[in-house]
């Protein structure tokens, strides 16, 4: 029997499958326990990691200023728009990743900081999602969604392991949490209580419990309501095409051409299309409440996506992240554009009198501060407000400070979704700023 309290929430229901639903002036649907009279309580704070491999160009990952007059790098500039609601955070570090100085020792501890067994042995430490999950995720369907847009590679690199490369969340020292990089999968996990090849749309199936409650709510909310189910099918219309154009990236196989009919819900080919699926995803499961906690791992470190609709399809992205040309530039601006395509959506939904994004802490990372190795600091910017927690427009540098362990930035982290813990890895207090 699952363990989740959907009993207390409002829920569109149909044959083997649950959809949650956004939150609506007229109808509680947080599991509020107060009387019908009373106003509807906050929507929950929401936590989304983004991660992007290999670091970004060394002349133009910067931020100068604060709020509004804030000056931004060019691998920053798609978040332009949002620069009240940001904070970027300079001189971050995991002192235990600089013991490998290779990608998988300074990939596999980025969310927890622990220290990494090399050799043939498998050891991290539980990652700050998973941390977060593991404490509330009773609450939602899904304790956590764990996203991903290029395989996990099983190989060894250098006596460590390449599965610390390619996974950034641990739901415990040993064990990565299952990575996700199907959108259908992904998809099935918010909206089907059983995954069935062939069945029909979510939307069919609740379409019956959808017209009852639109009977019962408001004019607002009933265009809210329409609103997120022309959302829903449009994302399952998209998956349903997902793969079907587009150029193989990474590795090159010997055929160019798939020599087997492609399954219908298989694995995109299109990195544009996967991402904003994957982007897509997310926004409706946290929309939903279906899960509060995320990670979106755009890519693997050292890894061999190809990015053709860039024009930058001679070499694989570990390979390209050593060099600071104009082409590793449109790379990153091109990471940062999901981070930026997220906050916009998020911002448009609005939760009472905040946005979805007022509700959220948006956080992209990388494990090294640019492609040659250095992770004596981390690039990590964040958007969103945290439930009203967090001030936006600011530009926090810890680079001189000697307490600058990233660890501090998770328990800030945790704190805003009422997780507190006394230490998270080798942080004994969280940072004041955030």
């Amino acid at each position: 029997m699952a363990n989740y309290q959907l009993s207390r929430r409002t829920v569109l229901r149909g044959l083997g499958v649950s959809m949650a639903l956004p939150w609506m002036e007229s109808q509680r649907v947080w599991g509020d326990e107060a009387p019908a009279t009373a106003d509807a309580s906050e929507a929950p704070t929401r936590m989304a990691i983004l991660f992007a491999g290999c670091g970004f160009h060394k002349k133009e990952w910067w931020a100068r200023g604060e709020g509004s007059s804030m000056k931004l790098g060019k691998v920053l500039a798609p978040l332009h728009d949002f620069r009240e609601q940001m904070v970027f955070i300079r001189g971050l570090y995991n002192a235990e990743a600089l013991k490998g100085n290779i990608h998988s020792s300074q990939t596999g501890n980025l969310l927890s900081g622990a220290s990494l067994a090399a050799g043939g042995t498998i050891r991290s430490g539980t990652s700050v999602d998973q941390v977060v999950a593991q404490k509330i995720g009773h609450q939602t369907k899904v304790p956590s969604l764990v996203l991903g847009c290029e395989k996990a590679n099983p190989s060894v690199h250098k006596n460590y392991s390449m599965l610390y490369s390619s996974h950034i969340s641990w739901g415990s020292p040993t064990t990565p949490t299952p990575l996700e990089v199907y959108p259908a999968l992904a998809f099935d996990q918010l909206f089907k209580d059983r995954s069935e090849r062939g069945d029909r749309s979510i939307l069919d199936a609740v379409l019956e419990d959808a017209h009852d409650l639109r009977r019962g709510i408001s004019r607002r909310d009933q265009q809210k309501l329409d609103e997120y189910l022309n959302s829903v099918r449009e994302v399952e219309k998209r998956i349903d095409n997902a793969g079907r154009r587009g150029e193989l990236q990474g590795w090159r196989p010997t055929l160019t051409k798939p020599d087997i009919p492609r399954p219908k819900d298989g694995y995109p080919q299109d990195i544009v299309e996967h991402m904003r699926l994957m982007c897509d995803i997310l926004v409706l499961a946290f929309q939903t409440d279906t899960t509060r906690v995320c990670t979106l791992k755009l890519n693997n470190d050292h890894g061999t996506l190809r990015f053709p609709h860039l024009g930058v399809d001679y070499m694989i992205h570990h390979l390209l992240s050593h060099s600071d040309t104009d082409d590793w530039l449109k790379v990153n601006q091109f990471f940062l554009e999901q981070m930026a395509y997220l906050a916009r959506k998020m911002d448009g939904i609005q939760e009472g009198e905040r946005t979805l994004l007022d509700n959220s802490m948006l956080m992209l990372c990388s494990s090294m501060i640019h492609g040659n190795h250095d992770a004596n600091q981390l690039p990590v910017v964040m958007l969103g407000g945290g439930g009203g927690r967090i001030k936006g427009g600011q530009n926090l540098n810890y680079l001189e400070k000697p307490d600058r362990q990233m660890c501090r930035l998770y328990l800030s982290m945790m704190e805003k979704m009422d997780v507190r813990l006394d230490t998270f890895g080798d942080a004994r207090e969280a940072l004041p700023e955030i």
